[in-house]
């Protein structure tokens, strides 16, 4: 079935793309909006919401998302703590999908990445590395945490509170249990993210490589389709692949 699409971050990179996205799955633009605008007085014309905009504007586009009882797809990254509780907050009302990289293949490492961490010991060490383009303005990206929280998840321990970044200076020895993050900017890079599980005399690897942001685009699209008809509550990209 055709369903009508808002994207809020219309004329942004992922907007864009979205736009396309859209209309190659054979969907329509119900309207795109952009900082300024508002997709509350359109969200009730819509079938489904995508979101790729920016942080402070959450609030607004989920309250929309109610009132219209929309189902919402939250693909802006740069997310704290105050908004995945805005999100949970939300999904007691309607259907929302929330994640921070709408790849299938990410999506599935990710599944990976959780698995390896809980079958290998607290001894391997687990590093995040990621690159991105010179534009990005997060870091780590949204993917490297999507990524660190699967592995945090795998150890059954909270990423904040075991979380390495940013090293510099006299920093000690590696903390244990620790999961590191590394972080890349350059280039016109799409997105390279590394999982390294780092034991003794032997090293395992997952890695993932973006060739082009459409395919974030196509995934956010089926995460669409299917958040579609589901009843209010909080879903990720796994539950779209029924892992």
């Amino acid at each position: 079935m055709a369903l009508r699409f808002g994207v809020i971050g219309h004329k942004g990179r992922m907007g864009q793309a979205l736009e396309v996205a859209i209309a190659e799955a054979g969907h329509a633009l119900c309207v795109g909006v952009d900082a300024g605008g508002s997709i509350g007085p359109h969200a009730a014309q819509c079938d489904v919401l995508v979101d790729f905009s920016a942080p402070d504007a959450l609030a607004a586009n989920l309250g929309a998302a109610k009132v219209a009882g929309k189902p919402i797809v939250v693909g802006t990254t740069g997310l704290e703590e105050p908004h995945f509780v805005m999100l949970a907050e939300a999904a007691r009302a309607i259907p929302v999908l929330q994640s921070g990289n709408f790849s299938l293949g990410v999506t599935l490492m990710a599944h990976l990445v959780r698995e390896a961490a809980a079958r290998l010991g607290p001894e391997w060490d687990i590093e995040v590395l990621e690159m991105h383009h010179r534009m990005k303005v997060d870091a780590p990206s949204g993917t490297a945490k999507l990524l660190g929280e699967a592995a945090a998840k795998g150890r059954g321990i909270i990423l904040s509170d075991n979380m390495e970044s940013g090293r510099h200076g006299m920093t000690g020895k590696r903390a244990e249990g620790a999961i590191g993050f590394a972080t890349l900017r350059g280039g016109t890079v799409a997105g390279e993210h590394s999982v390294i599980f780092a034991g003794s005399e032997e090293r395992l690897t997952l890695s993932h490589s973006a060739e082009n942001r459409m395919i974030f685009a196509r995934g956010a699209v089926r995460a669409a389709e299917w958040l579609t008809g589901q009843s209010a509550g909080r879903y990720t990209m796994e539950d779209v692949l029924g892992l």
